[in-house]
């Protein structure tokens, strides 16, 4: 399987401006800019899509971990947070903390926090990230 985006910058890093398109169409010439990343003008990031897609890796895996598990989740709710820190004469994502609230009935603290530590180590966006990965786990 193979996904696909593209990128298009105009301009000098600071003053410029560029878009994002998605193969899906989710991101259709979503605008980017050094205003959007550090100064939080509408549009998006690389910082916040590694977030959202961490989020949403993460919470699919644990919903497998739980199938698998013979539990069925009422809702999985997962928040990445990604910091983003001065590295030299750039910038460098140092960690993504992940905090999950999930309600999942019948599911036991113990078995709940392995399968979620599982899910958190095994989903292939924790793997391709080299930065520390954090899981706060609260089961409802």
């Amino acid at each position: 399987m193979i996904r696909k985006a593209k990128a298009v910058w105009r301009g000098t890093g600071r003053d410029g401006d560029g878009d994002l398109t998605s193969d899906s169409g989710v991101l259709s010439e979503t605008p980017y800019s050094f205003r959007t990343r550090f100064e939080n003008e509408k549009g998006t990031n690389p910082e916040e899509l590694i977030a959202a897609a961490h989020a949403g890796c993460f919470t699919m895996a644990l919903a497998f971990q739980l199938q698998g598990a013979g539990y069925t989740p009422t809702e999985l709710t997962t928040e990445a947070a990604i910091s983003l820190d001065p590295d030299g004469a750039g910038f460098r994502i140092t960690k993504s903390a992940l905090t999950l609230s999930a309600d999942v009935p019948g599911l036991d603290k113990e078995t709940f926090d392995k399968l979620a530590g599982e899910a958190e180590k095994n989903c292939p966006v924790s793997r391709v990230l080299n930065a520390q990965i954090t899981l706060a786990a609260t089961l409802k």
